[in-house]
Formats: structure tokens, sequence, C-alpha cells
């Protein structure tokens, strides 16, 4: 009898230890399930089938958004600012309720329902672009000779030229092809190109590369440059303060990339010329390919070219390059300064050379927390990114993002991966307009670009990416239209609810600073309580461009907005031209409405 009972208690036992095995392996199967029916949730989100293949899906717009044709009356005077007076429009007559603001206050949930769309349509481009980057990586032999490792800091740079940034595939190949880009020889400036780019090619914290063409500092022991490349685990990219130098290996004609030299036009010699004219050479037969040249050689972004002289510098406050004399002061340049009367003498041929000026390279978060959150707000497509990429410069502060975006923090917004609340920047992106998310800015730098222009560079974002054009095939689709009837509405409500309820707002309209760059720029500037020296914000306007910048004004081969989206488009830029007259701002520029 026994015997049984201890075999039954053995069995049971086992059972026991059996039973709370598979309990434990079926919570762990249903976790695994639950994540998995998660992921692929947030990965169908917004993934519509286009209907065109090589098209990327595209939100579709509210059909409240949906609206017939908007008849524009003309206008009075030639005022460099839109007047909303024209023949058929008035406040408050029909026209208005279909695009005046209290049309566009009545359609706010609509139009936020459409920016929850967009917010989640850029993070699920995102984590798809992630998904396809993430193959393997393979070893990519090294070229040219390395030097060693070098010290580098902010103040005393051990490379001068350039400088450029990629937080996620930089390798030693990519900073050496980027250093030895050559000049374009297309340009009049040249005969014949025989620059060969910069000779050494520098790499610093895993992700930036530094050209030049002199090492202007002490070698170190290479186990100092410890840290690996961002793209390239196992190969040497710097360190903290330490710089991997390679000597750069000449490339074959058909493997050459070239950079621009672009000509300033001509200005008469400031009064003081030492802080200017840093170096200077003198040739009997001086050319500009020569002076450029040698301004090259020695680091400096301004050749100036007075014959038989060439003087290397940059500029300053006495020489700011923005009042140039008439170019028949210069056009005697190839003539013996003995032979030019006195009042020629005193005039530079100024060119900019690819040389990177380097007085406003240097960026970071902000020394103490900053209790006042300011935004810098923009309806998608505005220059946002471009406008945030001249604060860093003129300031040396990092701007921050309310959303996360890989593309750019890879490319040097370090302040994009920073929580957007933790004040260790001097502003914020967004392209948020809701009152609740308003309300959470002490202030605001609302950046307004023409609705035209704004349309079509976001079109281009979605369609190919932050540098890429979208193809005719994209324009004649049926997104376009969609896109527009919606987004659209979007950009004047944007416009109308920060006016409304932000607590403190600075204007500036996109293209005003990009023809008077320093003033507007230095309006934005005091706005953020911000101290700069004059030598900064120059330097920020010769270092504009920046790294997302689309190329050429590539614009589709035909007229993408048809008459009813013009009809639209006008009426929604006159409600916000007088809804910015009525906050005491300055309208709309009239160029806003092409003729």
């Amino acid at each position: 009898m026994a015997k049984p009972l201890y075999r039954l208690q053995s069995f049971l036992r086992r059972t026991q230890l059996f039973l709370l095995f598979l309990g434990v392996a079926y919570i762990m199967a249903g976790s695994v399930l639950l994540l998995q029916r998660a992921s692929l949730l947030v990965t169908q989100r917004g993934a519509t089938s286009p209907p065109l293949s090589s098209l990327p899906s595209l939100p579709s717009p509210p059909r409240a958004l949906g609206m017939p044709p908007v008849r524009v009356g003309g206008y009075r005077g030639r005022n460099s600012r839109i007047m909303a007076r024209g023949q058929e429009y008035k406040p408050g007559s029909p026209l208005d309720d279909r695009t005046g603001a209290r049309w566009l206050m009545s359609r706010n949930l609509e139009i936020r329902h459409l920016q929850r769309r967009w917010f989640h349509s850029l993070m699920t481009e995102k984590d798809m672009s992630q998904v396809e980057r993430s193959t393997p990586r393979r070893n990519v032999p090294h070229k040219g000779s390395y030097m060693g490792c070098f010290l580098d800091n902010s103040k005393e740079r051990a490379l001068r030229g350039s400088v450029s940034t990629d937080f996620r595939k930089m390798t030693s190949t990519m900073c050496q092809d980027i250093c030895s880009a050559r000049l374009n020889c297309t340009s009049s400036v040249y005969l014949e190109c025989t620059h060969s780019g910069y000779q050494f090619a520098g790499l610093e914290y895993g992700s930036e590369c530094y050209c030049g063409n002199h090492i202007t500092s002490l070698r170190v022991r290479d186990e100092e440059c410890n840290l690996d490349c961002k793209g390239e685990k196992g190969s040497p990219c710097g360190g903290v303060g330490r710089l991997s130098v390679f000597k750069v290996e000449d490339v074959l004609p058909g493997q050459r990339r070239y950079r621009n030299v672009r000509y300033r036009g001509c200005f008469r010699e400031p009064e003081n010329s030492t802080s200017t004219s840093l170096v200077h050479v003198l040739q009997p037969n001086l050319t500009s390919q020569f002076c450029i040249e040698a301004c090259m050689n020695k680091e400096f972004p301004l050749a100036m070219l007075r014959s038989p002289d060439c003087f290397c510098g940059y500029a300053t406050p006495d020489f700011t390059l923005h009042e140039p004399a008439e170019e028949e002061h210069c056009s005697q340049r190839n003539t013996t300064e003995a032979s030019l009367p006195s009042t020629l003498q005193h005039f530079y041929q100024v060119y900019q050379t690819p040389v990177q000026d380097s007085r406003c390279t240097e960026r970071k978060f902000l020394p103490e927390k900053s209790s006042s959150l300011v935004a810098l707000s923009s309806f998608p497509g505005a220059g946002n990114t471009w406008v945030r990429h001249l604060i860093e410069l003129a300031t040396g502060y990092y701007t921050g993002s309310y959303y996360f975006d890989g593309t750019l923090y890879n490319r040097g917004f370090k302040g994009e991966k920073d929580y957007w609340k933790s004040g260790r920047t001097i502003c914020v992106k967004t392209h948020e307009s809701g009152r609740r998310e308003i309300e959470m800015y002490d202030s605001v730098i609302l950046l307004i670009r023409s609705p035209y222009r704004s349309l079509m560079a976001e079109f281009n974002r979605k369609c190919a990416g932050h540098l890429g054009y979208a193809s005719d095939q994209h324009w004649k689709t049926k997104e376009w239209p969609e896109f527009v009837a919606s987004y659209a509405s979007w950009w004047a409500s944007h416009v109308l609810d920060w006016l409304r309820f932000g607590r403190r707002v600075l204007v500036v309209h996109f293209e005003e600073l990009q023809t008077a760059l320093v003033p507007r720029l230095r309006s934005i500037i005091s706005f953020l309580n911000a101290t700069v020296s004059e030598d900064r914000l120059l330097c920020a306007e010769s270092n504009q461009d920046g790294h997302f910048k689309r190329s050429g004004a590539r614009r589709p081969t035909f007229d993408p907005f048809t008459p009813d989206m013009r009809g639209l488009i006008d009426g929604l830029i006159r409600a916000v031209d007088q809804a910015l007259r009525d906050s005491n701002h300055t309208g709309l520029p009239l160029e806003y409405l092409p003729r």
C-alpha cells in the first residue's frame, strides 16, 4: 500500500513542476505575440498602397476640407504688401466665409486630425528607413595614407578648411571623398581645372570630418584615437579632442567631385584693410584662378583680387560685402597698378572660395537650462531646418525639436535627440498649431513662407526626401490635388492659431530672410535674448547654405497648380494677410500672389 502512495506522490510533484513550466511558457509566448502584433499595427499605420509602386503613401485629406474654387478680386496700387481691398473681397463677405479666419477656426478639428496623420506618417517613414538601412556592414578598404593621431580643440583646429558631420555612416573613405572634392571648373572663373581639393582629411568623435591643407597641431600616441567610425566598426575615427588624419590620395578624373567658387562682385577697399586682408600674395601676371587657389591653400573663404595683388581673408564689419560697387571699377583688373587711375586702385574683385568660414562652426548646448521655452514654428516645407541652421551658426547653441528626425540628427543637429522641454536648446522646432500645444511655449518665432513654395517643398520632401525632387509623374497623380486641398488650409490655420494663442510672437518671412539675411537674423537673435558678435553674423551669412539646401531650383516641366487650386490658395493668402495686419504685424509680401 505504501509503494503506490509513494508513486502517486512523486507523479503529482512532477506534474506540478510541469504545469508551472507550461504556465511560464504560455505567458512568454503570449507576450511575444502581443509585441509582434503591436509592431505590425505601427508598421501598417499610414502604409496605404499608392496607385503607382514608385510613389510613397500620402495622408488622405479629410473630406471636410475639400472646397470649391474661390474667386479672388484684384488689387489696387503697387504697394510692397498685399492689401485686403480687392474688388470682390471684403472681410465678412461670402468669400470670407469659405477662406477667412472664422471658417478656418470652424475646421480646426479636421486640421488637427490632418496634423496627427502628418506626424504619424513622418514617424513611419523614419521607422521604415531604419529597417531598410539596417543592412549588414561590410569592411571598406582604406585609401590614402594614415598620418597619425593629432591634438584638436575648438579654439585651435588641427585642420581648418571645412567640417561636415554624419552621426550614422561616417567612414574614413567618406571623409576623404569629401575633402578631395574638386573646384567647379565649368564656372567662368576658370579656363582649366588644376586644383586637387584639400590635402588632408581628419576624423573626430567617430562622426566629424575635417579638411585642410596644413596640420597645425602636435601628434600624439595613436592609442589616443580610440573611437570607431560610426559607419565602419574597427576603423579609427579620432577620439575626444583627438583627430585621425589621412593624406588624401588623388582620384581618377571620372570619379572627381567638384565644388563651386562664387563671384561676390566688385567692392571698395575698406579703410582698415588689416583685419580683412590677412594674407597678401604678389604676382606679376596675376589671374583670378591663381588668387583663388592661393587663398584656398591658405584656408581662407575670401579671395580679393586687385592686380598684381591678391589678398585672402574674411568678411568683417568694415568689409561686409553688402554694398557692391559698379563693376566698371574692377573691369581693368589686368592692367598694371601704376597705369590705373587712383580711383581704380582701391577696388577688389571678391570671390567666395569653397573654404568654410570656421569662426562660427562650433556649437554647444546652453550652459544653464533656460526657464523660457521658445518655439520656432512653421508650416512643413517653410524652411524651418534652414532657419535652425542659421540660428545655430549665429548663436553657437543647438536648437531642439518637438519631433525626432534621425536624418537631421545624423547630419549634425545634435539637439534633435534632446528632450524638447529640457531647456538646453535655444529654441524648439514645431509644426503644431493647436491651442494646448501653443500655450506650452512662452514665445514663438513664427516663420511664414509663400504657400505655393511651401506646398511644393513639402510634397518634394514626401516624395523624394529632404534634398530630392518629386518627378513629373508624382505631380500628375491624384495625390497632388488631394495634398493641396488639405494642406493649403493647414498653412492658413497654422498662422491664425499662433497669432491668436501665442503669447509673444515674432513674425519672420522666409523670402525676406533670403534677401536681407543679416538684418533679419539680427532681429531673431535679439528676440532670443542672445548676444553675438558682428563677425559671427557675417560668418553665418558666409556659411548660410548648410547641408539641407536642394541644389538649384528644379521645378516640374508644367504648372502643377490648377486655376481651382490657385483660387483656393489666393483666398487663404488674403485671410492670413488681413489677420497679420489686425494683429499689428506687417502683411504678407506681394510676391505671395504670383502674376
